[in-house]
């Protein structure tokens, strides 16, 4: 599969928003705008890793709206968006990606749709654009009066994210360096690159005034909705003195085998919350190849999920986890088990349940050559 790198342009200082704070930092239903785009972003499973431009004067303000989400180091960005991109394409070369979304920071709603048509048009083309075609009669104006009537004709109003093939983008920044254009697809056009129009969407605003704020906030005031998710799991036994269950080391004659500490329960409850919201599962997110993994706590896992969820404006409501063994015994942990899943995921623990079973003795797990668990989860999304 093509690996697909975001980068996300947050260096600007939003002149036209005004105040102490650049927009990108504002505040959307209680979160930074630049954490919405972040988290959506994060949350894509076709979308490899995210690298934020930045200005160096940001680094608390970045550190805030991105803590918790797994992204990569941000870089600084340069005097004009076109150089930020520029600095920001020079510093994923060492990825080797082969296809680029460039996205700005101050779109916060864009969505897993439109990110595919975009990803999906660079198989046969340069560079794609998600755009909206013109629809209100275009004017010009000269000291306040109209001076005449645009052919609306094949404009179309451009958004981001906005991707191409690396390569080919990155050598068109570098062939205009020191030029100042409107857009990265004006930067592909230049060079002579194909750029294709997908749909984009009309809910892909850019925040660039107050008002523009204020109409974003009205997208959290509707009712929303509720989905659930589902996850399952399994690891063998291997020698060893206890197994990870829900965060907890319970004792045992065994461990269990796997690339991380091969908490199932965890990984279980991970997938559930992932697929509640549409990002995947835990394999993409961390997978096995990835050394870093090697050995780590799945609680890190299960944080990674609980972030997303709530860097896209949800609210995790429920868990319930079922564990499939003949041993070792359950019952005697199982407040342990609830306690340690209501402390990482930040609810009561009336909204976290545990329960175990057996097979009667039948299937993998009932001749004890391992355990396995399935788990649920709902949670609550803006509409």
């Amino acid at each position: 599969m093509a690996k697909t790198v975001a980068l996300v342009v947050a260096a600007g200082r939003g002149r036209r928003f005004g105040g102490d704070v650049p927009k990108q930092y504002q505040s959307l239903n209680g979160r930074p705008i630049l954490r919405h785009s972040l988290a959506r972003l994060a949350a894509d499973p076709t979308i490899s890793a995210v690298r934020v431009v930045i200005h160096p004067d940001d680094r608390p303000l970045y550190d805030e709206a991105a803590q918790g989400l797994s992204l990569l180091e941000p870089v600084s960005g340069g005097e004009t968006r076109q150089d930020s991109v520029r600095l920001g394409l020079e510093s994923l070369q060492s990825l080797s990606p082969d296809k680029v979304l460039i996205h700005d920071g101050a779109r916060p709603f864009l969505d897993e749709a439109l990110v595919a048509r975009v990803i999906a048009a660079l198989d046969d083309h340069d560079g794609a654009i998600p755009a909206i075609a013109v629809a209100d009669t275009l004017k010009k104006g000269r000291d306040g009066m109209v001076d005449g009537t645009v052919d609306r004709q094949g404009l179309w109003r451009a958004q981001t994210p906005q991707g191409f093939r690396f390569a080919p983008i990155l050598n068109a920044h570098f062939a205009v360096a020191g030029n100042e254009l409107t857009d990265d697809a004006a930067v592909a056009e230049h060079a002579g690159l194909h750029v294709a129009l997908v749909a984009g969407a009309e809910g892909n605003v850019k925040i660039t005034t107050h008002d523009d704020l204020t109409r974003a906030q009205t997208v959290f005031t509707g009712p929303g909705y509720t989905c659930v998710g589902n996850g399952f799991d399994v690891h063998r036994f291997a020698p060893g003195t206890g197994v990870w269950l829900c965060g907890v080391l319970v004792p045992h004659d065994f461990t269990l085998e796997g690339h991380s500490d091969a908490d199932v329960a965890l990984h279980a409850l991970t997938d559930a919350i992932l697929g509640a919201v549409g990002a995947g599962d835990i394999g993409a997110h961390f997978p096995p190849s990835d050394q870093r993994w090697k050995g780590a706590s799945s609680d890190r896992f299960l944080a990674h999920a609980r972030n997303l969820v709530e860097g896209l404006g949800g609210k995790l409501v429920h868990v319930d986890v079922t564990l499939i063994c003949e041993r070792p015994k359950i019952g005697p942990h199982r407040p342990a088990m609830r306690q340690r899943l209501a402390e990482l995921l930040g609810l009561p623990m009336a909204r976290v349940s545990v329960k175990a079973t057996t097979t009667e003795g039948l299937g993998f797990t009932g001749r004890r050559e391992g355990i396995a668990a399935q788990a649920s989860a709902t949670v609550w999304m803006p509409a």
